[in-house]
């Protein structure tokens, strides 16, 4: 008996041990690109050619992310990024949450062909899409005879349409969520009055605050980082911080030009750009991180 309890006890110790192993694997497969990014930021030109140094810099320096701020125009790109990025998250996370109410609480003609159609636009390529797409909006341009492309309107109204960034990821989110939310109380409210506006406020919303935010999330930083469609519809008319670090190279060499050989373009300065862009969505979730898992792990546990 004692010997066996021994082999239990071990076994799970090396499942664990397996476990952890794994899981340290993947996570250098994820950090590593990151700890790269950041280790480069903060190298001197002279740390950058030394093949000596790979991860700590002989020298730190700051003068990158001066360089690569200068570059991008910081100020101006990143409060346009937050704000863009923000109102396509709130039109994502509304209309999300109202499909997916929708789909999960009502019966109506055609239900199953609208869901099989959300599930198309997701599964069809972005740029099939994307042709027609334009096409639309210049035909509704030259009818209203009032200016669409190269403004924001297009793509609040796709957000609003619910063809915004990985829209159906986020209406799937909401639609299971709320199948697990019991219907016994949106009877029991139904049997107080409210009506189904009343229901999905008072009760289905103030369940689902955790969702909405992991929901909010994913929407800004999909929005954050998508660079085809804004392209596209948006063009040049508002400058943004990944559009900008897209063209990072050119812009580069028109701004420090003047400056001569002591701005060089190289991969400290590159690291540094990146960093800059990515630096605003891990401060987000930095600050939220708590309720961002906290509404990952109530997804799974809310049931009748």
């Amino acid at each position: 008996m004692k010997n066996n309890k021994r082999v239990r006890v071990l076994t799970q110790k090396l499942g664990k041990l397996l476990i952890y192993f794994i899981l340290v694997c993947i996570s250098f497969v994820f950090l590593k690109p990151i700890f790269g990014i950041i280790s480069k930021t903060f190298m001197s030109p002279a740390d950058v050619i030394d093949p000596a140094v790979e991860w700590l810099p002989k020298t730190f320096s700051f003068n990158n992310l001066k360089v690569a701020a200068g570059v991008l125009k910081l100020g101006k790109t990143l409060t346009n990024s937050i704000w863009f990025s923000g109102l396509m998250a709130i039109c994502q996370t509304v209309v999300s949450a109202l499909t997916g109410y929708a789909l999960s609480r009502f019966k109506f003609k055609f239900k199953n062909f609208w869901f099989m159609m959300i599930l198309l636009a997701f599964i069809i390529p972005l740029p099939v899409l994307m042709v027609p797409r334009l096409m639309m909006f210049v035909s509704i341009q030259e009818a209203i005879g009032f200016t669409l492309i190269g403004t924001p309107i297009p793509q609040v109204a796709m957000a609003v349409l619910g063809q915004g960034v990985y829209s159906t990821v986020l209406i799937l989110i909401f639609s299971n969520f709320f199948n697990m939310i019991p219907k016994v109380l949106d009877e029991a409210a139904m049997i107080d009055g409210a009506g189904p506006a009343q229901v999905f406020y008072h009760v289905v919303v103030r369940m689902s605050l955790s969702t909405i935010l992991v929901v909010f999330l994913f929407s800004f930083v999909w929005n954050w980082n998508e660079t085809y469609v804004t392209g596209t519809l948006l063009r040049n008319t508002i400058e943004l911080l990944p559009a900008k670090l897209s063209l990072f190279n050119s812009e580069f060499d028109s701004a420090v030009s003047s400056q001569g050989s002591a701005f060089k373009l190289n991969e400290a300065y590159k690291m540094a750009a990146t960093f800059i862009s990515i630096a605003p969505l891990l401060l987000l979730y930095g600050f939220v991180q708590k309720q961002f898992i906290q509404g990952i792990e109530n997804t799974g546990i809310t049931g009748e």
